[in-house]
């Protein structure tokens, strides 16, 4: 491991320390996925070996479920838990209402789901994720293999009648390959620029016929934990409009790696 994080990978650290700071023994709690949600799983297995802390985790995708049995921590379905107290997880945009575009790492589908049956869903970004519109991040959109095609036709008819600047849908690869999500799908990206209304957006594209799920998480995210890359982090909730400031202690982030060799 180098002898120091990068800002970027500290910021990352900053913001999954503070939020597993949230984790309460017995817990249910959504894991879920992507670089900084992985650092989540890392301080989360950090607080079960020390503290003895007792928690189930429901994975959001068959990547994070490998990276918490591996380290530890007991993996059920939600299914089993039928309902989670908290969900963590990154976000690729959020703005000042705590609307989401998350699906760059292709699990949307069961993010959504798994943050949906929770009590509150906790957000972990760097600083650079803050936006003041969505839709530089391209948006997601999960669809079935079946048609595709013809479902792409159809979501590219749909936002000529949206607030958006640009309207450019592609399918996204795995090599020369369409990428496949752990529901087998298909993943489609929209490079709308700027979405101006993501809850009419949101509907409208969950009613095409083929579409499963799109990125856009409204209404779902209460609380953001923001870390920075000099190990400052601050902690918003949407509900009481309270924010906290502090700073993470970066040898920590250290002690994780090379507890795990990496």
């Amino acid at each position: 491991m180098p002898a120091e994080l990068s800002p970027i990978d500290t910021a990352k650290f900053a913001a999954a320390r503070r939020a597993v700071d949230l984790v309460q023994d017995g817990m249910k709690l959504g894991l879920g996925t992507g670089s900084t949600a992985a650092w989540m799983v890392r301080c989360l297995a950090e607080r079960v070996r020390e503290e003895g802390l007792r928690v189930q985790g429901v994975p959001t995708s068959t990547r994070t479920a490998d990276l918490a049995r591996a380290l530890g921590i007991q993996v059920v379905t939600l299914d089993e838990a039928k309902w989670l107290d908290l969900t963590i997880d990154g976000a690729d945009e959020f703005d000042a209402d705590f609307n989401l575009i998350k699906g760059g790492g292709a699990a949307l589908l069961q993010e959504k789901i798994v943050a949906t049956a929770s009590d509150r869903m906790v957000v972990i970004a760097d600083a650079a994720k803050e936006v003041a519109h969505l839709g530089a991040f391209p948006l997601p959109v999960e669809v079935i293999p079946f048609g595709w095609q013809s479902t792409k036709m159809l979501i590219e008819e749909t936002l000529e009648g949206m607030d958006v600047l640009g309207r450019e849908v592609t399918l996204r690869l795995s090599g020369d390959a369409p990428l496949l999500t752990d529901e087998k799908n298909y993943i489609l990206d929209l490079h709308l620029k700027r979405i101006g209304e993501p809850r009419q957006l949101g509907v409208a594209l969950n009613q095409i016929a083929g579409v499963v799920e799109n990125g856009l998480f409204i209404d779902i995210c209460d609380t953001v934990v923001v870390g920075h890359g000099d190990g400052r982090v601050s902690l918003r909730d949407l509900q009481s409009g309270q924010a906290e400031e502090g700073s993470i202690d970066m040898d920590r982030a250290r002690n994780i790696f090379a507890d795990l060799g990496d």
